[in-house]
């Protein structure tokens, strides 16, 4: 899988080609993902007279002095594509150096506009399916329209990410009862789990591992497994959950498909994120049932340690369903649950 950043909406006269000087000044650039309610997403393909013109690509443009990259993206969506955003939440922010310039991609998820879309600029379009349709539709991958500009491999792939993250429950449950929620949770659509069970090993732990992942499979949805590499290989899950304490340890990221990980500080979010994990968790938000007076970050301090983040961030610890909006004007892809998940 590729992991590279998303190439910006730029012409030769924003940034000149022949100037050297160009990839040492961080170009800002605000980059839209519209999202319908079924989680489809739009594509813009550049227009002829732009560089890569006939390329695909999440629309934007470049933040001019004294914008903000929520005023540039309201600007730049209602120049080239005729809406009025009404409802953008802050998501993923990505620096890429190009052979001319070096640019910073402040990427948002719109959900909610006003208009019609127009090609302002004679572009096209193409809404693409979220995962969740494409398997529903027997289709493999996200994107039907080619070519895509070379870097948009991250933010495809953030996109196959749901917005809910749950957190197995077994041990205070008891198995049977779990795995009798887990499977009317994927029949409802969830899509994505962590088997976390500190309480269990060995042979009790890999054979719970073992029905999660099948009950899973047979609806598309994928298991990660908290902490233990190995047994994840063994048992067919689609990935690991890494602890914080494992997160200090590690200086390569392990060989797995989906690599997710625990944090509490910026230090471990950006330790996360140099180590190349798909995701992370950050914890705890508000006060959580298990610990009820034990500090937590608060929406301000979680919003505030997340920011200008390369990969999505989950918000954890004293959640409810309810708190999705929050968690999305905050700077979170979603929000993890572990009681209330069930």
């Amino acid at each position: 899988m590729l992991r590279q950043a998303h190439y910006e909406r730029m012409n030769e006269d924003d940034i000149p080609l022949n100037n050297p000087t160009n990839k040492t000044k961080i170009i800002e650039v605000s980059a839209a993902v519209l999202q319908r309610p079924d989680g489809s997403f739009l594509l813009a393909q550049r227009p002829p007279d732009k560089i890569w013109a006939g390329y695909w690509e999440f629309p934007g443009g470049k933040i001019e002095p004294g914008e903000t990259a929520h005023d540039a993206l309201v600007r730049e969506l209602h120049e080239e594509l005729g809406i009025t955003v009404q409802t953008a939440y802050p998501w993923l922010t990505r620096v890429f150096t190009y052979p001319h310039a070096t640019v910073r991609l402040n990427f948002f998820r719109v959900t909610e506009w006003s208009g019609e879309l127009h090609p302002h600029e004679g572009q096209q379009f193409a809404w693409q399916p979220s995962l969740t349709l494409a398997l529903s539709r027997g289709e493999r991958g996200l994107v039907s329209v080619e070519p895509l500009l070379p870097a948009n491999a991250p933010i495809l792939r953030a996109l196959e990410l749901p917005t809910l993250y749950a957190i197995s429950n077994a041990t205070e449950l008891g198995v049977e009862l779990f795995l009798t929620r887990l499977q009317a949770k994927l029949n409802a659509g969830l899509q994505i789990v962590q088997l976390r069970e500190k309480n269990l090993s060995g042979d009790t732990l890999r054979e719970l591992a073992q029905r999660v992942v099948a009950l899973a499979h047979t609806r598309g949805a994928r298991v990660l497994l908290n902490g233990d590499v190995q047994m994840a290989n063994e048992v067919g899950a689609d990935g690991v959950h890494l602890t914080s304490a494992q997160l200090a340890e590690l200086h390569q990221r392990p060989a797995v498909d989906w690599c997710a990980a625990s944090c509490h500080n910026a230090e471990e979010l950006r330790r996360a994120e140099a180590l190349g994990c798909d995701f992370a968790l950050l914890s705890p938000v508000l006060s959580t049932q298990s610990h009820p007076d034990a500090p937590h970050l608060g929406w301000d301090n979680f919003a505030a340690i997340a920011a200008g983040l390369s990969i999505p961030v989950y918000a954890l610890g004293g959640l409810k369903h309810e708190d999705m909006q929050t968690a999305w004007q905050h700077g979170a892809h979603g929000i993890a649950l572990l009681r209330q998940a069930w």
